[in-house]
């Protein structure tokens, strides 16, 4: 039998200028030893060499080596943007190294949306994405801007935040969306006309061309291949697509294993799948699952589902308790009915299944966390690590019955910055505003977290979500909640292994530890050591998945 200290033709040794490991009782190096892709020591170089490896790549010599980042919520529809025309407020890189421009007028958008049409044949579609009138200073956006784009076109505006759309009125007239349509989510002027704004799926499906045009770019391969490009170059190792039904369409789930299993895909994907249909098609999504769970390989992974319980707080659709939103109309929809919660959870919790349930307002929060407490008292469940994706708005007591009962959180905290000013001022107040992603409150309770993008709500990235947590920094640069900052190795640890707990993976990825994956993200300096606001700044040369290096693009414009 061959000794463990023989060495491999795969194996390697890279050198660092310092290597960030998220394992407490080895938090740094400055070598690390790679076999059959999997982690085989970290510490100096004569220690790594103490394996017999003679193959020592020196190309990170300079640059700073840390655990793979991992992202527990964002979506396939992040690579989109090869496709549709991205719109939003702040600048944003595409998958090519490309930075688009943001756009900061409905003037601006309506010029966008009329360049595209010269290009577009009369009376075929015309989507664009990344859109969110909560920042302009002007009447919200309606059917008229997109009317004075073009009246040829059925125009569809898919806002940033994924629960709203707006068309025009060619759109409203194609789907005959006139005065007292029933339908929940349309949105009416002050004379009874629909304004455009169509509120959460349901709504949104009424425009069903163009909706169904955004559902079928999810399942298309090109657009899973850019969004393991987006994340590659976002230093991301795992990213989790939070809501995705691989599990019901089999030629997708097909085109997805092929996709990731292809050497050239740079990181590893955590499908979860969404919990929809009626409480009755649960039992056989359980077992379509557990098919989908045999088609895994080391770059596929299916250990979580993903219920939907409201829509987005600055869009107004989140459900928020007493008292409610500080200015605008309350739209707070659930997108199930919260009685019925325990039923449709029941067959995933029994079956062992880990469940993440997107709560963006306090109420909604509560209704999942009472749901947890009355499957634990049926099904006890000791390791179950159920969470609340969102959380922005949990309370103190929220947080407390949720630690009590095994449950983890998953903070938004980069709405700190894109959406911190306009909380305050608009849709929460103040007090609450400083209150959102509660961090440093829920490790003085005890509450394990992590933090996300959402991507493509917010572009990925988690230099950006530690520099939120630590700074919380405003869009304004003021600081928002001082009191619920964190320091960079509570955030790196958030980013890394505490994103990997929830994901029931932190055996296989989130740390550098003997035995786990040999995943990297390649930082030209150390987030610990600059200055806290310089932490989004920092150079990403790319990652290592698995061992293998896989660079970002520069684009030259």
């Amino acid at each position: 039998m061959a000794s463990s200290k023989s060495a491999s033709t795969s194996d390697v040794i890279y050198t660092a200028r310092l290597i960030r490991t998220a394992n407490p009782s080895r938090p740094t190096g400055t070598a690390i030893a790679v076999r059959d892709g999997k982690v085989l020591g970290v510490g100096t170089l004569e220690e790594c060499q103490s394996w017999g490896i003679t193959n020592i790549d020196r190309r990170f010599e300079n640059k700073i080596l840390t655990a793979g980042f991992v992202e527990a919520h964002s979506h396939v529809m992040a690579g989109m943007f090869h496709h549709i025309p991205y719109v939003g407020w702040f600048p944003r890189m595409m998958p090519n190294g490309e930075v688009i421009d943001g756009v900061k007028s409905t003037e601006e958008l309506a010029e966008r949306v009329r360049d595209i049409a010269v290009r577009t044949p009369l009376g075929e579609s015309i989507i664009v994405a990344g859109f969110d009138p909560i920042y302009l200073k002007t009447e919200r956006l309606s059917r008229h801007h997109l009317d004075a784009a073009t009246t040829e076109h059925p125009v569809f505006v898919f806002h940033a935040s994924g629960h709203l759309a707006t068309i025009n009125s060619f759109a409203l007239q194609k789907y005959d969306i006139g005065p007292g349509h029933p339908a929940p989510g349309v949105g009416f002027d002050d004379n009874g006309e629909p304004n455009g704004e169509l509120r959460e799926p349901a709504a949104m499906a009424l425009s069903k061309d163009e909706f169904r045009a955004i559902g079928r770019l999810i399942f298309e391969q090109e657009t899973v291949v850019q969004y393991g490009a987006s994340m590659r170059n976002a230093g991301i190792t795992t990213a989790t697509d939070l809501g995705v039904t691989l599990h019901l369409n089999d030629e997708a789930l097909a085109m997805t294993v092929e996709t990731t299993q292809d050497e050239t895909f740079p990181v590893r994907m955590v499908a979860a799948s969404r919990v929809i249909g009626a409480v009755n098609d649960m039992p056989d999504a359980v077992e379509r699952i557990h098919s989908a769970r045999t088609k895994s390989h080391h770059k596929l992974h299916f250990p979580i589902v993903k219920m939907v319980l409201d829509g987005s707080i600055q869009g107004f659709t989140a459900v928020v308790q007493w008292p409610g939103y500080y200015t605008g109309d309350d739209h707070g929809l659930f997108l199930l009915p919260p009685e019925q919660v325990v039923d449709y959870l029941r067959p995933f919790h029994k079956a062992g299944i880990g469940i993440h349930c997107h709560c963006n307002g306090s109420t909604t929060s509560q209704v999942f966390i009472d749901a947890i407490e009355q499957l634990l008292q049926e099904t006890p469940w000791l390791d179950h690590r159920h969470t609340v994706t969102h959380a922005q708005l949990m309370t103190h007591a929220q947080m407390r019955k949720a630690r009590n009962l095994g449950m983890c959180a998953n903070f938004f905290v980069n709405h700190v910055f894109y959406w911190g000013d306009q909380h305050r001022d608009i849709t929460v107040g103040p007090d609450r505003a400083h209150g959102m992603n509660p961090c440093g409150s829920a490790d003085r309770i005890g509450l394990p977290y992590s933090f996300h993008t959402d991507a493509p709500v917010t572009p990925p990235g988690h230099l950006h979500t530690m520099w939120c947590a630590v700074n919380r920094r405003t869009a304004s640069n003021q600081v928002l909640g001082e009191n619920e900052k964190i320091s960079i190795d509570r955030a790196f640890h958030a980013a890394t292994i505490d994103a990997a707990y929830q994901l029931h993976m932190d055996h296989l990825v989130g740390s550098l530890e003997v035995g786990k994956y040999a995943d990297m993200t390649v930082l030209d300096d150390d987030p610990y050591t600059v200055d806290p606001m310089e932490i989004r700044n920092i150079t990403i040369w790319g990652t290592v998945v698995g061992g293998v290096p896989y660079e970002r693009p520069v684009h030259s414009s």
